[in-house]
């Protein structure tokens, strides 16, 4: 045996133990970067919380990650912001005004937008819930977290304040065909029942550390935007 068979099958295992060095190493950074990535989508909800959050008894990962859907991506205080409690924005804060952001923590997802009239019995009016943690510590009004689920999936009203006609709820209200008084008219669910589940458990989770809020002492709401806080 010639010293250059000797050297060829020792180069060659070389080459192999380099290869599976360096797909290790991509590996690792791989892993690295996407753990890097969800660190940061943590730290960045943790960080734009515009509220003061109940951490007790809480996973804080899911509570920044379901921060940054909530206020970096869904925009959901933009409809859910209470107008009694002053809107979305606090006053000197509207960025459009080209002032520096300040969103409005008083009427923080407190619910109670009009979004106005539709077709149906009794000038029925879509008013956006209240999804802020009530007395049992659950968001919207005590929703389980199977409930919140089949909402952001189905749109399903657990409510029920708008029937579908001729069919009349308590308040004696209910809509048209063919909208479907079982389904949520303005929230726009289709979109948001497409994310994961850990997406919507981060929400949900998210949505329980936010302070509750009551209306107390505001009149004209739907019974259902009304808390009873801890």
């Amino acid at each position: 045996m010639t010293l250059m068979q000797l050297v060829k099958p020792s180069g060659a295992i070389a080459a192999v133990a380099l290869l599976g060095f360096a797909g290790m190493s991509i590996t690792s950074r791989r892993v690295h970067a996407d753990s890097s990535e969800t660190d940061s989508v943590v730290q960045i909800g943790l960080r734009i919380a515009p509220v003061k959050l109940n951490l007790n008894g809480k996973d804080p990962g899911l509570v920044g990650k379901g921060s940054y859907i909530v206020n970096a991506q869904g925009l959901c205080d933009e409809c859910h912001a209470s107008p009694d409690l002053g809107g979305f924005y606090s006053p000197d804060g509207n960025p459009f005004f080209g002032q520096p952001k300040i969103i409005n923590p008083k009427g923080y997802l407190g619910g109670g937008a009009d979004f106005g009239l539709r077709p149906g019995i009794g000038s029925p009016h879509i008013f956006a819930r209240n999804l802020t943690p009530d007395i049992t510590g659950r968001p919207e009004g005590g929703a389980t977290f199977q409930e919140f689920l089949t909402i952001l999936r189905t749109g399903k009203d657990f409510d029920h304040l708008h029937p579908t006609c001729p069919s009349l709820s308590a308040s004696g209200q209910c809509l048209s065909p063919p909208l479907d008084g079982d389904l949520l008219q303005v929230m726009p669910w289709p979109i948001y029942g497409s994310m994961s589940d850990d997406d919507i458990r981060a929400i949900y989770e998210y949505l329980s550390a936010i302070p509750c809020i009551s209306h107390a002492g505001t009149p004209g709401l739907p019974a259902n935007i009304y808390h009873t806080c801890p």
